[in-house]
This record gives C-alpha cells, structure tokens and sequence, in this order.
C-alpha cells in the first residue's frame, strides 16, 4: 500500500490557512501544511518567535542520533499528541511524549536507559530526555536494519523501525507505522503547552512512499471481524477474557485508552494485561480493530463485564484533541448496530460510560467526551427515559457535562436551587447552587456532586409509607435515591419488589435503621440527609 501524496494535495488555499489558524486555538491539531508554503519547519518557528523547548529538544535529538526530525515529530504525535501527562503512565506502562514503554512486551525505555545512560525517572518525566531516549531507541532500531547514512537521511527507509518502535503485533505495528507516515504526509501544526501556548511545533507535509519491508503484508492484507464488517479483526490473547457469558448483553460501555491506538492493541494482546474491550477505535480516521468476539466476555467493566460490550477509544481522557469528528461517528455507527444487533435501547440507561458504572474506580471517558453529540449520532437520547433516572450516578465536577449534569440542574430547580439554563453544563451557576443545596441539608458545601448530595437531591421530596406491592412515582425516587446511596443499580421501574426490598434492607443495615425492608419516615430522613 503506498501512502503517496498527489502534489495538487499539498496546495496552501486561503481556506487552508484560516482553517490552520482557527485550529491552532483549539490545542493540538493536525493539518496539511504544503511543502511550498514554508521553509522548513524550524526556520518558520524561529521567524515567529516560537522556538520552545520541545522544538529544540527535537531538533537537538534528530541531530545527536541521526532520526529525521520530522518523523520524530510524526511518531509522538502519534503516540500522545505531544502530552507527557506530567509523567503519569498510560495504560500500557508507556512514559512521555514520546510514550517510552516498560511492560513484558514492550521495552522502549529500559532500552533508551541503557543507550543514553539517563535515569529511568529522567526518561519518564524529562521531555527533552524522553524525546532523546526515543530518538536513541530509533537509530538502534535502524542500525540492526542496516540502513546506511544516506538511507538514514530518507524519512521512507525507516518504515520497519518505526512499526518495530510501537511494540505491537505485526498487523497493529504496520497500523502503528502506517499512521505515522499518514501523518508525515498531511503535516501537523501542534501547541504542545495548550491552546494559549507561544510554542508551536510544525511538520512540513510532503509525498511519502515508505519502504515497508516485512512489515508490507501486515499493511496491506487483515483479517476482517464477523461481527461487524468494518472493523478489523486482531484477537486479544485469550488470558485476557473469557469464552462465552454469563448473562444477556444489554448495555455498551464507552471507554478512552490513556493511550494509542496501537498501544491499546498491543496490550490487549499482552498474556499479562488482564484486561481488554471489544472494540478500538483510532482517533484519526475513525479505525475500527474488534479484538474479542461479541459472543465472549472481555474484561473491561469489573461488574458489568458479562452484560456489555466494550468500546474503547484512542486517547487521554484529559486532552480533548483525540475526540475527532471521524472517531465519533465511527463509534456511534458501531454502538448503534451493537444497539440493533441486541435490541438494547439507545438511550443514557443503557449507553454508558466506564465512570458511571459501580464498583469501579476509572474516570473514562471524562469530561470532554460530548455525550450530546454522541448520543445524536447513535440515534437515541442523551437523557435516561426520564431524564433523572440512569443505572448510575457518578461523581461531578466543575466542567463536567452531559446527561448527568442536566438531571443534577433539574433536580436542583425542582428544589428550587437555580443552577441557570438547564444544558447540561456544570459550569459556575450551577456550581453555586450545589454548594447552597449541600449546605442546606448539612453537607459539606464543597460542590462536588457525589454519592451523598446525589441520593439527598434524588431522595427529595414527600416521605410516604412504601413496602413491597407499592407502585408510582415514590417508588422511582425510592429506587434513583437507593442507586446513588448504595453504588449499584437498583432498577427504576416503579414497582416495589424483591429486588427494591433486598436494597432497602441493605441500605438499612448500613445505616445503621431499624432493618424491615419498609420505607418510612426514618429511612427517608437518612435518604434525604444523604447518608
């Protein structure tokens, strides 16, 4: 497969450049950049007045080991959009901007260690270390191909070290490399401080024809899924889930990497992971990989691993940049033929994020995934079916949004705590009127919406006598107030049951109430004070 770029591509138009402009300020963005259009990368920085730090330790790199500078940038980008995440670990034990990885199947920054002689600790959070210690590890990998000085000095030459680089299997390896060079091609303009930051770090686009070598059968042929016929199918190791199920699928559970695209493949494929999903999906384009059949139980959910599927996406769930328009709409065209293969319902109750689970301590997909958008694109509804009622009620914060955020701001209008335009955005008004709501039931007036305020603001209202046989609306507060108290879905249906009396006894016990599985006026004082 060749990855050559028609010059016409490459073409800077007034609209190319308003487009740069505009992206620039929204974080780290890629575009075409046209070889014309520019000198070369560093020069254009330097004109500007936008040198940083990262672009010099780019520079400084590609120079001491020989690695063409771009490529290097190409390959970070790929890995973590030039986020080091203050040195925090992604998912796959992988470090820096340039992800130097240390678990069973993937080496990276033992092996820059022991080419720079930097620290281990210097390597994880030192940028400019990181972004040497993989240069290093890149020339290593082209000196055991044998590349000469002159083949050195072509970018398309190193197509197999870079697929070597990602660790991976050799089909997610040449996927790996393949971006790489997808990205070599279109160019980048990237702000690696954030959208406010002088920094710029630019690659030049240009026609690339990579010598793939053994990896050009990986590139070229996959193995489609059956269970769903875009996607490619790469099997994670079979210590990482288990054959068959135990329960009926009913729901899909939404998830970010904390880490590539290829890296979330590699480790799926690790015999030690201990983890997997159904799905990965690449943030660029949208890439569909199935590496655990629907019918079979992957690990990826704790509790509500036998009745879902899993749908991971490549990313960090603190860097907006990875959640492109391609990679939502591939993801929802996935969820909602998941939806119609399953007869689940296409709404928040049953569409869900990893964080809104119980029992789990994950935080995926974070506060920038736009579940208003999403759930448009699936074609259900971003609310539960009645806007306050979901299999959970996670923790909120100051910036969060979506469907949770819009049944908080209704629950706390109902209490007549005005937190603005009920849109689902948890901004300062809403803020405001939490802490207010929290001090009025003796909360701690932090605004942080948790356990406790939930099942306060879910619990509120009249105090009837419920028991097993009642109906109505006072047995759906009931049950919202129960899922928030005990962390673990209690159905909202209306009907006092078994299954509402196991939870009532339950929230009795650890309480500290008289324990009769009857709701009166003590078990409702408990719920409405937020115990």
């Amino acid at each position: 497969m060749s990855l050559r770029t028609s010059p016409s591509r490459r073409r800077l138009t007034t609209a190319t450049t308003a487009t740069l402009a505009t992206a620039a300020l929204c974080g780290l963005t890629l575009s075409a950049v046209p070889a014309t259009a520019l000198p070369s990368p560093a020069p254009h920085a330097a004109d500007r007045n936008l040198q940083g730090p990262m672009e010099r330790a780019f520079s400084a790199a590609a120079a001491r080991h020989g690695v063409p500078r771009d490529l290097l940038v190409a390959l970070g980008w790929s890995e973590t959009h030039l986020d080091g995440h203050a040195g925090a670990p992604s998912q796959a034990n992988g470090f820096g901007v340039m992800h130097l990885t240390d678990n069973p199947r993937n080496g990276t920054l033992r092996e820059a260690a022991a080419l720079t002689g930097r620290s281990l600790v210097r390597l994880r959070e030192d940028t400019a270390a990181n972004i040497h210690g993989a240069a290093a590890v890149l020339r290593s990998y082209a000196d055991d191909l044998g590349l000469s000085a002159a083949e050195r000095r072509d970018p398309d030459a190193w197509y197999p070290a870079v697929a070597r680089y990602s660790g991976a299997g050799e089909q997610a390896a040449a996927r790996f490399a393949d971006s790489v060079y997808g990205f070599l091609s279109d160019g980048l303009l990237a702000r690696p401080g954030g959208p406010r930051s002088a920094e710029e770090v630019v690659v030049v686009g240009r026609a690339v024809s990579p010598d793939k070598g053994a990896y050009a059968e990986a590139s070229d042929l996959s193995v489609q899924s059956t269970d769903y016929g875009p996607a490619r199918w790469v099997p994670a190791s079979s210590t990482n889930y288990t054959s068959g199920r135990s329960a009926s699928i009913d729901k899909v559970v939404v998830h970010v990497t904390q880490g590539s695209y290829a890296g979330a493949i590699s480790w799926f494929q690790n015999p030690s992971a201990n983890v997997s999903a159904h799905y990965v999906i690449r943030s660029s384009d949208g890439e569909v990989t199935q590496m655990v059949r629907n019918r079979d139980t992957a690990w990826h959910a704790r509790s509500a691993n036998s009745s879902s599927l899993g749908i991971e996406h490549e990313g960090w769930v603190d860097n907006p940049s990875w959640f492109t328009d391609s990679m939502y709409r591939s993801s929802a065209a996935l969820t909602r033929h998941l939806c119609d293969t399953y007869g689940i319902p296409k709404d928040r109750a049953h569409i869900v994020g990893h964080n809104e689970l119980p029992d789990n301590d994950h935080t995926d997909p974070g506060p920038y995934w736009n579940w208003t958008s999403y759930m448009r694109l699936v074609g259900g509804t971003s609310d539960g079916a009645d806007n306050i009622s979901f299999s959970s009620y996670p923790t909120l914060v100051s910036g969060a949004s979506g469907a949770h955020v819009k049944a908080l701001q209704t629950l706390l209008k109902a209490q007549s705590f005005d937190p603005g335009v009920v849109d689902g955005q948890f901004g300062p008004a809403t803020q405001s009127a939490v802490e207010a709501f929290q001090a009025s039931r003796k909360l701690s007036a932090d605004g942080v919406v948790g356990p406790r305020t939930w099942t306060a603001l879910l619990a509120a209202g009249d105090r009837p006598v419920l028991r097993r046989g009642s109906t109505g609306e006072g047995v759906k507060r009931l049950q919202r107030a129960l899922t928030a108290a005990l962390g673990k879905t209690v159905t909202i249906d209306g009907v006092f049951g078994s299954g509402t009396e196991a939870a009532v006894i339950s929230y009795q016990e650890s309480r500290g109430l008289a324990v009769d599985g009857i709701v009166g006026s003590g078990t409702w004082t408990a719920l409405q004070a937020g115990r």
